[in-house]
């Protein structure tokens, strides 16, 4: 049924095909009944807008998307998606990634996604906070610290 009419009360007329949704006596939708026993139809255009947006999208072409900005940032939108419960979740994030490619160019944002999955911040603010700092241009192999010496330190012939 129309988003507008959550929450309100309505009239549903089942038959052997059809479901029709009436509100104040008037039909406000009808589909074809599923013959399927779980799931559900929807139509776009009862959908809010913010979801009509994403209602032909799916997890594989956001990640095809990413894919030509370059292989870190499939690998974030894959991810963003694999992690939530439901893969429809990650898009608005993924969209928000793919988004800021004619802003920094894809080189600069594909470093950003290395970065980021580099450190395990798979989220947008994450991928926009690092290109804001300039991080994506810092490089990805700096040299790691030295461990100080110290009498607690087991040093690798401790694990073998």
């Amino acid at each position: 049924m129309p988003h507008r009419l959550i929450g309100r009360t309505v009239e549903v007329r089942l038959t052997h095909r059809v479901v029709e949704i009436f509100h104040d006596h008037q039909r406000v939708a009808s589909h074809v009944r599923r013959s399927q026993r779980s799931g559900h139809v929807t139509v776009n255009e009862h959908m809010p807008k913010a979801h009509q947006r994403y209602a032909n999208t799916t997890p594989a072409s956001l990640i095809s998307r990413a894919a030509r900005i370059g292989p870190n940032a499939a690998i974030l939108v894959e991810r963003m998606m694999r992690e939530r419960p439901h893969p429809e979740q990650g898009y608005r994030s993924a969209m928000g990634i793919l988004s800021l490619a004619p802003r920094y160019g894809p080189e600069r944002l594909d470093a950003a996604c290395e970065r980021a999955l580099l450190i395990n911040a798979i989220a947008y603010s994450s991928v926009t906070a690092i290109l804001k700092a300039g991080l994506d241009r810092a490089s990805s192999a700096e040299p790691a610290k030295p461990t100080p010496q110290h009498a607690n330190i087991r040093g690798s012939t401790y694990y073998q």
